[in-house]
């Protein structure tokens, strides 16, 4: 397929700034509202792929669709804050720096983008926090925007990750607002975020709270956890017009044997695999054997999915509503298939989705 057949008609009025359960004035004195449980206060568009036929409900719905013994997979991915601000040796100019991932865990090496980067060349030091307590070092190029970091740091390991992660802050993405406020801290993260390691958040997983968890128990759903570090090729532009020749970036991930067993025995005694965002959906389908189960596995995926593509493992899929021309917009069609997804795009549009992050929610069953 053509990267042109993603298109629809977008505006940024679309993108919702905020988490949709919560209105302004309640935005502004979030610290005095229990919010944890209300997270499944959102929009939620069914779409059945065999007929094409969408239905409009709440989130709290969804656990209507599925039984006993069927299992949700979540990614229990933790956000860490990978954006920091510093100043560049002599002149002072202002850099942002974005981490990306921990590349030596003795040399303080980090692989990081850095914006604007054509100030920024190798042999550079970047001052950060007060008093310019952390400095790193430029020491490699890896793309015309990456950048290889030593951080100089005389303390223990443990002291340094602390100070690092104390200055930056969350990375929400600047197409839902340019600043990061205080209620994100709890509501960029998912409720079962465990392990630490991803620039960006599994928002499919932002919908799930503790009295929804609770329901799906009580119903005999089942629910396990693979880990998926999120990074950005999610969001990095495809800047080819024919998709097959589009490169994901690798991300770092995790499937225990027990969710592969669970997942496995889900299947085959034949109830309803329901991958909880593409993260997953990627995961479930990265190391698929021939006689279409899932193993224990620790490593690395760039999975890419676009239309046409025949799904082995999940029979059902949870995401939000994406950007134009984003390769996760890509992977729900190839999963709820094309014209389907694109004419539900269509319909969201006129009923008034939210779409991103703190959007509203799509399942396809």
């Amino acid at each position: 397929m053509k990267l042109s057949q993603f298109n629809y008609d977008y505006t940024p009025g679309f993108i919702a700034q905020y988490p949709s359960e919560l209105s302004p004035e309640q935005i502004e004195d979030y610290q005095n509202l229990n919010i944890s449980n209300f997270r499944d206060d959102c929009r939620l568009m069914v779409l059945h792929k065999d007929t094409g036929e969408i239905e409009h409900k709440k989130f709290t719905d969804i656990v209507k669709y599925f039984g006993e013994n069927d299992t949700f997979v979540f990614n229990d991915t933790k956000v860490f804050p990978a954006r920091l601000y510093g100043n560049k040796e002599k002149t002072g100019a202002k850099i942002e720096v974005f981490l990306l991932r921990e590349l030596n865990k003795d040399q303080k090496l980090w692989d990081v983008l850095v914006d604007p980067a054509r100030k920024i060349r190798i042999g550079n030091k970047l001052y950060f926090g007060e008093n310019d307590s952390l400095v790193a070092e430029v020491i490699d190029n890896t793309t015309s925007r990456g950048r290889t970091l030593r951080f100089s740091y005389d303390g223990e390991y443990e002291e340094f990750k602390k100070t690092l992660y104390e200055m930056g802050e969350l990375p929400v993405p600047v197409w839902v607002r340019n600043r990061v406020e205080p209620i994100d801290t709890e509501r960029f993260q998912t409720i079962y975020a465990a392990k630490e390691g991803a620039v960006a958040t599994p928002a499919a997983g932002l919908h799930f709270s503790k009295s929804l968890f609770k329901r799906m128990e009580i119903k005999g759903i089942k629910d396990t956890y693979l880990t998926l570090h999120m990074g950005l090729g999610h969001f990095r532009t495809v800047d080819v017009e024919d998709l097959s020749k589009h490169k994901m970036d690798s991300e770092q991930m995790f499937i225990s044997q027990e969710t592969a067993d669970l997942v496995n025995n889900t299947k085959a005694s034949g109830n309803q695999v329901v991958a909880v965002g593409i993260t997953v959906l990627r995961a479930l389908e990265t190391f698929v054997t021939t006689k279409g189960t899932i193993k224990e596995y620790s490593g690395w995926t760039n999975k890419f999915f676009f239309p046409p593509y025949v799904f082995t493992v999940p029979n059902a899929l949870v995401t939000n509503f994406h950007l134009p021309q984003s390769t996760m917009l890509m992977a729900t069609a190839a999963f709820g298939g094309y014209e389907n997804v694109m004419n539900a795009y269509e319909v969201a549009i006129k009923e008034g989705y939210k779409f991103g992050t703190y959007g509203d929610a799509m399942l396809i069953l």
